[in-house]
């Protein structure tokens, strides 16, 4: 039988998402972010996949930017490439530190993406563009997991297009028409995170989802912001995480949170997540 338990809330790490067209300022937007969560620059790990452009923000005294960790990811675009540098970033920034990936959109859309990969398994022997998906879609599903999954703050950026239709008018001839802004990456990709934000032209940005306090948002994002967010996130209890992979405890079928701590503390001197105690087990046989 399903064990059900009051709620309180926990300690957690901010998973946000920036979304705009060119020139709406994602990347500063991220930066400001980041900086206000840290208050410390050399806690912010930036991959640039714009051509080398964030290395424009940093040090700026006009800007107030400081000196941020930087690394440059260069075609191709894979999947597997992006999960390096995310993992290799969020090791170094620690947990109190900020990933900012930026941008997300050239994972899917761009050499090597997972568009890329669809195509090409689609030409495999007895492949088509239609079961592809299925091999493509892991791809992808893995790779939005594992930058949710790092122990620290992550920000991403997605570049944003016009999508249009066409409509009939008032004198029955189709035109096309405006029907909003959708960021270059997989349908809903964005509702992966707990925050996305939209920032206009004029760099006003406003929620499109929120689990915080943001739903009326509407301003320009500054380091304040980032600040506030934080001390909205340190509210709760610091969640339970495996002293080996680093990643949340969650219960199994079987054991709660508190008795596989208790448990694997018992049997190994730490607390372990059910997939590391199980590959503990698994090497003393």
């Amino acid at each position: 039988m399903t064990t059900f338990t009051p709620v309180s809330r926990k300690k957690s790490k901010l998973r946000l998402a920036l979304t705009g067209v060119s020139g709406a300022g994602k990347t500063l937007s991220a930066l400001y972010l980041a900086y206000g969560i840290t208050g410390d620059w050399s806690k912010i790990a930036v991959i640039d996949t714009e051509h080398e452009r964030a290395r424009f923000y940093a040090n700026r005294e006009d800007l107030e930017t400081g000196t941020f960790l930087y690394a440059s990811l260069t075609p191709p675009y894979s999947p597997d490439r992006y999960k390096q540098y995310v993992s290799d970033a969020a090791s170094i920034v620690g947990e109190d530190g900020v990933v900012i990936v930026d941008s997300f959109s050239h994972a899917w859309s761009n050499e090597g993406g997972v568009l890329e990969i669809k195509d090409r398994i689609a030409q495999q022997a007895g492949k088509n563009s239609y079961t592809a998906w299925n091999e493509a879609g892991r791809e992808q599903s893995n790779l939005v997991n594992t930058i949710l999954s790092v122990p620290c703050h992550t920000i991403v950026t997605m570049r944003s297009k016009m999508d249009y239709v066409l409509e009939e008018n008032d004198k029955g001839k189709k035109t096309p028409v405006k029907i909003g802004l959708a960021p270059v990456q997989r349908d809903d990709t964005e509702y992966e995170f707990d925050i996305v934000l939209d920032i206009a032209r004029n760099h006003i940005a406003t929620a499109s989802k929120d689990t915080t306090f943001l739903d009326k948002y509407g301003a320009v994002i500054t380091p304040e912001l980032g600040q506030q967010l934080k001390a909205w996130l340190d509210e709760g209890t610091e969640p339970e995480r495996c002293e080996c992979c680093g990643k949340l405890i969650k219960p199994t079928q079987k054991l709660s949170i508190a008795d596989l701590i208790e448990k694997t503390k018992k049997q190994y001197g730490k607390q372990m997540c059910y997939e590391c105690a199980k590959n503990a087990t698994s090497k003393e046989r």
